[in-house]
C-alpha cells in the first residue's frame, strides 16, 4: 500500500533512546509524511548521562532528507510520561484535524501509515469511531472478514485519531464521580469482569492523580463517550519497549505473543460497525495472563481497601490512602 507521499501529519514523540528512536524514523523516512511533529521530553537533572542521550535522540530528526514541514516541540525540563505525552497531543491537535501518533518504541510497517490515512479519512465524520489502532496481538485469529474489525479495548502502541475524538481527553478524569455512580462502565462493557478490571485501571488513575499514565485517562473518555478502536487483523505496529529501559515496563508485558509486522496490499471494509465480541473474549483472555490487574492478589487488595474504608474511622482511613500513595510512588 501507498507508493506517494504520505500526507496525513505524523506527532513523533521522542525521549532518551536513540537506538530504537533510529529504527522508528527509518520508517517515518519511507513514509515520507508532508508534516512531522517532534516532541522531546527532556532529562532528568540527576540522571547521569541522560541529557547526552536526549541530545543524540533529538539529533535523530535532522536526518529528514525529503520534503517535509517539521515542527519541534522541545522541553528543556523533563516532565513524565503524562504530562509529556498528552502536552505532546494537544500541541499536534491545535495544529490538525487528523494524524498519527508515534513514540519512540513503536515500530510501525509501511502498510500502517497508509491504513491510517485511508481510514482518517474514510471514518472522519463518524463520531462512534475514535481511534484506529496498528497494534494486533493475536496474528493467528481473523476477525470477520474484513482488514480489520472494532473493539471497545484501544491500544496506543501506534495509532491515529481525530481532533473531533481527542478533544474528549481530560487529564483530570473530572467526571469520573459521575461515571462510577452512574454505573456507566456496564453501558460500555457488558462483562463483569471485563468491567471490573477497566474500572480499577480508572481508580488507580484517579487515586494516584500525579502518577496517572496518560493512556488510561485517554481510555475514559472512549469509555464515556462508548467509542470503538479500528484494529486490524495483522500487526501494524509492534511495542519495542517492553524492556528495562521503558518509562512504563511491566515484566507482564514480555508475555506477549512474538509478533512479526505485516503488510497489507488493499483495504476490506467491514460490511456492519460492531465491536467484535469474539475479539474481545480473546483479547481478554490474553489480558487475563499478562494483566497484574486481574490477578487475585490486585483484587485482595482493592478488596482489603474497601474493607477498612468501611470499618476505619475517616481520618484512620485517609492517614493509611495516604501512607499507601507515598508507597507506591516510591515503588
Amino acid at each position: 500500500m501507498g507508493k506517494k507521499q504520505l500526507t496525513t501529519p505524523v506527532l513523533f514523540s521522542i525521549f532518551r533512546r536513540p537506538d530504537i528512536t533510529q529504527s522508528v524514523f527509518n520508517e517515518i523516512r519511507k513514509a515520507r509524511p508532508q508534516q512531522l511533529f517532534v516532541r522531546a521530553d527532556g532529562p532528568h537533572p540527576h540522571v547521569k548521562g541522560e541529557a547526552e542521550l536526549c541530545m543524540q535522540t533529538r539529533a535523530i530528526i535532522q536526518q529528514v532528507d525529503w520534503d517535509c514541514q517539521v515542527y519541534k516541540n522541545y522541553s528543556d525540563i523533563n516532565l513524565g510520561c503524562r504530562v509529556a505525552l498528552s502536552s505532546a497531543i494537544h500541541w499536534f491537535f491545535s495544529q490538525v484535524e487528523s494524524g498519527i501518533v508515534l513514540e519512540d518504541d513503536c515500530l510501525p510497517s509501511q502498510s500502517f501509515f497508509w491504513f491510517c490515512q485511508e481510514l482518517l479519512e474514510h471514518y472522519k465524520q463518524d463520531e462512534r469511531i475514535m481511534q484506529i489502532s496498528g497494534a494486533n496481538y493475536m496474528p493467528q485469529v481473523k476477525i470477520g472478514t474484513g482488514t480489520y474489525y472494532f473493539s471497545k479495548f484501544n491500544d496506543v502502541s501506534g495509532w491515529a485519531t481525530w481532533k473531533r475524538a481527542w478533544k474528549f481527553y481530560d487529564m483530570n478524569m473530572s467526571q469520573y464521580s459521575e461515571f462510577k455512580k452512574q454505573r456507566r462502565i456496564y453501558d460500555y462493557l457488558d462483562n463483569k469482569e471485563q468491567a471490573a478490571w477497566l474500572m480499577s485501571y480508572f481508580e488507580e488513575a484517579v487515586e494516584l492523580d500525579k502518577c496517572g499514565v496518560w493512556s488510561t485517562q485517554w481510555t475514559f473518555a472512549m469509555a464515556k463517550n462508548n467509542g470503538l478502536t479500528i484494529c486490524p487483523n495483522m500487526p501494524l505496529t509492534i511495542h519495542m519497549g517492553f524492556n528495562e529501559d521503558g518509562t512504563n515496563f511491566q515484566k507482564s508485558a514480555s508475555l506477549y505473543p512474538k509478533v512479526q509486522l505485516q503488510d497489507i496490499d488493499h483495504i476490506i471494509h467491514p460490511s456492519i460497525i460492531l465491536p467484535s465480541r469474539e475479539a474481545d473474549a480473546l483479547k481478554f483472555e490474553l489480558i487475563r495472563k499478562t494483566d497484574p490487574h486481574v490477578s487475585l492478589e490486585y483484587r485482595w487488595r482493592k478488596a482489603f481497601k474497601a474493607y477498612l474504608k468501611e470499618h476505619c474511622d475517616p481520618q484512620t482511613y485517609e492517614r493509611i490512602v495516604k501512607f499507601r500513595r507515598r508507597f507506591l510512588r516510591q515503588a
